[in-house]
């Protein structure tokens, strides 16, 4: 059976530098990773997939932790 959605690990990830005159495989790491605008913060699930899209665009984007 599927486990609960609540078992997932979950990362906050925010987008800190624009898209614009990046790479076109950069720009569709961060659209995929569902951000769309400038200091938005989203909650993505913690896969290797994600990993790998946040490696790949880590000048542009901070995992953002809990105050």
């Amino acid at each position: 059976m599927n486990a609960p959605a609540t078992d997932k690990k979950m990362m906050r990830v925010q987008l800190r530098r624009g898209i614009h005159g990046r790479l076109k495989t950069h720009q569709a790491c961060v659209r995929g990773l569902g951000l769309r605008r400038m200091h938005q913060i989203v909650e993505v699930e913690d896969t290797p997939a994600t990993r790998g899209m946040l490696n790949k665009v880590s000048y542009m984007v901070t995992e953002v932790t809990e105050n």
